[in-house]
């Protein structure tokens, strides 16, 4: 980039190329749609046989494809966007500072330079001060700053002094004007350089292979590409993403950007947008599946037995996807980071009345058992509370590490560290629903329901949430309903006779029957265990939420399976709450909370 490029140069030229890859991406993302979303789906119904299952194939490739093309084309155009964008600032610079030089009559090399005639008087021999020549100086230290080094890059030198040092143009008073109309123009090209090698290191990575074929390393290779583009639009787009502020100041920052605007966040930054709390469910589905791909590609080119374990469950979701659903699934996070993101709502949580946010549990990470299980579970609220209210949505989020191991779940820790994550989330749909006032419901199973509790203890609570859904509970961390922040009448607590999570010893109870152990044996440890906790009501986290002193609602559940005894392992009833084939009186119970129709729940006994 030299000053004649600089000077000639249209930012306009590159914002117009822009809007035609652009018009592209739409295209192709339009085209993409009407194959997933119309014919395949109606072929899927109408054909069955090889001959469909080939059709099909052929369809999904040209829909990823087509994919591929929107993205790669919006990357483009992101960068070409963004070199517009900043390229404008050091060209209108140095066009003031070439007009300012033509004012004074200062001839302009191609070099940089600037030349500037005699001046002022000499006190010592009465002659004019000689002209000279003023080399810019652009503010680095490097050797390209030809006003401190010279034309070899052999060492420092100042042209305008000579060896001896003694400035023969001191006194002329047109070498300081000189002088700065150059520092401005090497200023101006150097920081022109630098955003255009920036740009141009990214768009030269926005390469296709000839005979595009869409496949693992294609997605490898666009994950990389926006990569490259993020890094290059950096200051251009991502700095003006409001990280630090409040959902509702997201959504609004969205609301308030052009359609163009927005097109480049979600090329550039899908994985940003797509998991921003704030942002329309529509918009975070879109960037979302994107990132799915890139996502799948990157944990498919890495060893270890973390990211296969990651790459499982991301190519469960996308094959949920793939299949479609009914309430259809919305992908409103994913990621890589601790042991795994993923947040799926079945239904659209924007339009819909009633919403449901379910946090797992113990043992839940983004692998094979997340895509098969735990995302069934949403489904079945779904479709569960749609047969109430047709106008309802229900979501799994997945937004913390859960613990994986029984002694892990004797800490308060992952609660803690998800409980501000699902208060923003859920701030998120309080912001971005179509409703007047939406009803909210905050799930939690397992250790989930413990999360749920301390994102309950926050200052102002669970925001937006009506209600609270409390399954299969060790313990929410306090020992009254009313501390939940919502009602204790809007307290809901689900516990199998049969669920042992539901019957761990409280911390001063286990410890008393250690000690009874110790001192008597195994009878004296019950009887010890019992002064310990002489209501036996408590549990690990606190009060159980089930007993009469917690002061919740507590509905009808199946018993469920006894552990070991009936042959289903150490704690079958704990995994039965959601599913109407294993626990149908549980399912429909939550079902009529989810859908707002709390007051037909089948009421059960506290224990």
């Amino acid at each position: 980039m030299d000053l004649k490029t600089l000077r000639v140069l249209e930012p306009s030229e590159y914002a117009e190329a822009a809007d035609g890859y652009r018009a592209v991406s739409d295209m192709a993302d339009a085209a993409k749609d009407r194959i997933g979303r119309q014919i395949t789906q109606a072929m899927r119904k109408a054909n069955e046989g090889e001959a469909a299952d080939a059709a099909q194939k052929q369809l999904k490739r040209l829909s990823e494809n087509f994919h591929y093309t929107q993205i790669e084309c919006g990357l483009v155009s992101g960068a070409l966007n963004g070199f517009s964008s900043e390229i404008a600032a050091p060209r209108r610079r140095l066009l003031e500072a070439l007009e300012d030089a033509a004012a004074l009559q200062y001839p302009v090399s191609a070099n940089d330079d600037v030349t500037y005639p005699a001046g002022g008087k000499n006190e010592l021999t009465g002659g004019e001060i000689p002209g000279g020549t003023a080399v810019g100086n652009n503010g680095m230290l490097s050797p390209g700053n030809r006003s401190i080094y010279g034309p070899g890059d052999n060492g420092l030198y100042a042209p305008s002094t000579g060896t001896s040092g003694f400035d023969p143009h001191r006194g002329n008073p047109h070498a300081a004007k000189a002088r700065d109309i150059a520092d401005r123009i090497a200023h101006a090209l150097r920081e022109a350089r630098e955003i255009d090698e920036r740009y141009s290191r990214a768009l030269n990575k926005l390469k296709a292979a000839p005979g595009l074929k869409v496949d693992m390393r294609t997605w490898a290779d666009a994950a990389a590409d926006t990569k490259a583009v993020g890094a290059a639009a950096a200051g251009y787009l991502k700095d003006d993403i409001p990280f630090d502020k409040s959902p509702a100041a997201r959504k609004e920052w969205w609301d308030h950007l052009t359609p163009e605007q927005r097109d480049e966040y979600l090329a550039v930054y899908p994985d940003v947008i797509g998991n921003l709390d704030g942002i329309p469910a529509l918009v975070r589905d879109e960037a979302n599946r994107g990132n799915l791909q890139m996502l799948i590609a990157q944990m498919a080119s890495r060893n270890g037995d973390d990211s296969q374990t990651k790459l499982t469950g991301l190519t469960g979701i996308q094959k949920k996807l793939d299949e479609g659903s009914e309430p259809p699934m919305y992908l409103l996070g994913i990621g890589d980071e601790g042991n795994g993101r993923a947040i799926i709502s079945y239904g659209n949580p924007d339009t819909a009345k009633n919403v449901s946010a379910y946090v797992p549990g113990l043992g839940t990470k983004l692998d094979e058992g997340f895509a098969e299980g735990t995302l069934a579970r949403g489904l079945d609220t779904a479709k569960g509370a749609q047969k109430y209210d047709s106008s309802s949505a229900a979501i799994v989020w997945l937004g913390y590490d859960a613990p994986q191991q029984y002694f892990d779940v004797a800490s308060k820790s992952n609660a803690e560290k998800g409980a501000p994550a699902y208060n923003s989330f859920m701030s998120g749909l309080e912001a971005t629903s179509e409703r007047e006032n939406p009803h909210l419901t905050a799930i939690g199973h397992s250790y989930g329901s413990l999360t749920v509790g301390t994102a309950a203890q926050q200052e102002g609570g669970i925001p937006g949430a009506s209600d609270i859904i409390l399954l299969g509970s060790p313990g929410v961390g306090v020992d009254k309903a009313e501390d939940l922040g919502v009602g204790r009448e809007h307290v809901f607590v689900g516990s199998a006779e049969n669920d042992p999570v539901t019957m761990l010893p409280s911390k001063n109870q286990a410890a008393a029957g250690a000690l009874g152990i110790f001192v008597g044996g195994p009878l004296s440890s019950y009887a010890v265990g019992d002064i310990a906790d002489q209501g036996d009501d408590d549990v690990w986290f606190g009060k159980d939420p089930s007993s009469e002193a917690f002061g919740a609602r507590r509905f009808q559940v199946d018993d469920g399976p006894r552990p070991f005894i009936d042959g289903e392992g150490p704690t079958p009833a704990h995994s039965n709450y959601f599913t109407p084939s294993k626990d149908r009186v549980s399912a429909d119970n939550i079902a009529l909370i989810v859908s707002g129709n709390s007051q037909e729940i089948k009421v059960d006994q506290p224990r």
